[in-house]
């Protein structure tokens, strides 16, 4: 089960995508499938059929957004959290082999714009939580156990 938790910037940028997609992008795409059906033969319109597509997307992913935004658990920094890992911290790990990672923990509704999220419910997250610097992180991989150490730890929108 996906968690409902998500940092304050992650909100704003769903609020802002929902707003986006309801009040410019769907009104523009409506307004192509009238222009579209009012030449007549719907049948074989590609522009009609192309944009009533694009409308039910922006209809799927307008109740999608309104879901999540209702059920988000907004986590905001609180200064207790300095030193530790905890939702919403910026994360660099190091493994063994010098291989170094730098990543935030966020909610899983928000990860995939950003590259450099990871979801508070992958192993790694699960695995860092309420670790330190210099703590080592044990985590579960397809290729097998891997173990990585907390090199830094910082919270910052």
């Amino acid at each position: 089960m996906k968690s409902n938790l998500i940092t304050r910037q992650g909100y704003r940028e769903l609020h802002d995508e929902l707003d986006h997609l309801w009040k410019r992008y769907r009104p523009e795409i409506t307004e192509k499938v009238a222009w579209a059906a009012s030449l007549g033969d719907r049948s074989e319109n590609a522009d009609y059929h192309y944009n009533k597509k694009i409308l039910r997307e922006i209809d799927r992913r307008v109740r999608y957004l309104r879901r999540v935004l209702k059920e988000a658990r907004v986590v905001d920094y609180s200064p207790q959290q300095e030193g530790r890992v905890f939702f919403g911290a910026w994360v660099e790990v190091e493994s063994p082999e010098g291989e170094t990672k730098r990543f935030r923990i966020a909610g899983p509704d928000e990860i995939y714009k950003h590259k450099d999220y990871i979801s508070i419910d992958s192993p790694m997250a699960r695995a860092l939580i309420t670790k330190a610097v210099d703590d080592e992180a044990e985590v579960m991989t397809p290729g097998g156990r891997r173990t990585w150490y907390i090199t830094d730890i910082a919270y910052r929108e």
